[in-house]
């Protein structure tokens, strides 16, 4: 009996051994992100063929953190969710809002960044007469952001309003203009900055940093950012980077990484040099 119950004991023991180090070995050695690759300033392909961006120099920094070697790459925004669900790469970090529609399929980090949408429009249009307000509304204060739409109706009535496809900034030109304004969508924002540039749309809807980094370009010294900015509700907690909900291990290893990036100063240095702004979210 004391033989059969130390043997017991023993085997528990090594089975407790194993799992430890089953454990431990769960911790990836290396990980693939993948980026949009056409995003400007969050994420871009600079002159040299080589990607470039606020979300590359973090992704980079995150990785230094956690100790693995990672790959980044590039990849059309609207198969990033379908390529990490069937294992291409293993992290997105794209411009992508933690929103509870796209919870249902993927996990999420916590947010490393929160920037409000706005608008960009010629500055002698009647929301450019407005001009650029540094508030912003929560759509979750469905009183207050409903306010603040309804007075911006008027000023985009009839007006081409040009937006990145399948994303979030469509979603609420749909919800909240759509029956203001006529909605043309793009591929890339790259390419709705063009139009707005060749006066084919009269306005666009993004991210106030990309849109603030499109506009600083001489081409667009008669367009300006106009009205105040948007959170919450349709956008969700902020941006955070995607993965499969089945990598617990590694969704630990990006929120200890991002406590410190958020903690030390490091993503407010990095979103002040890219996007001229403090982009940290509030913990």
């Amino acid at each position: 009996m004391k033989v059969s119950r130390l043997a017991a004991i023993a085997a528990a023991l090594s089975m407790f051994g194993f799992m430890h180090t089953a454990s431990a070995e769960d911790a990836p050695k290396s990980i693939t992100i993948a980026t949009e690759g056409a995003y400007a300033p969050w994420n871009f392909t600079n002159a040299d063929g080589k990607l470039d961006g606020l979300e590359i120099e973090l992704a980079n920094d995150l990785c230094a953190r956690m100790k693995i070697k990672c790959t980044i790459i590039a990849q059309d925004w609207d198969g990033l969710i379908p390529s990490l669900k069937v294992g291409k790469f293993d992290v997105i970090m794209a411009g992508m809002f933690i929103t509870p529609k796209r919870l249902e399929t993927i996990d999420f980090t916590q947010p490393y960044a929160v920037d409000p949408g706005g608008f960009a429009v010629a500055k002698d249009s009647e929301l450019g007469k407005l001009g650029f307000s540094a508030e912003k509304f929560n759509l979750d204060d469905e009183a207050a952001s409903k306010a603040a739409i309804e007075k911006l109706k008027p000023l985009l009535k009839g007006k081409v309003v040009g937006v990145q496809a399948a994303t979030m900034m469509l979603d609420f030109v749909k919800k909240y203009f759509g029956d203001t304004v006529e909605i043309r969508e793009y591929k890339t924002t790259e390419q709705h900055d063009l139009d707005l540039a060749a006066g084919r749309v009269d306005a666009l809807f993004a991210q106030r940093t990309a849109l603030a980094a499109t506009l600083s370009k001489p081409e667009f010294a008669d367009y300006t950012l106009a009205g105040p900015g948007f959170v919450g509700g349709i956008f969700g907690r902020g941006t955070g980077a995607g993965l499969r909900k089945e990598d617990t291990k590694l969704k630990e290893m990006l929120n200890a990484a991002i406590d410190g990036a958020i903690a030390d100063g490091t993503i407010k240095r990095i979103s002040e040099k890219w996007v001229k702004t403090d982009v940290t979210p509030v913990k």
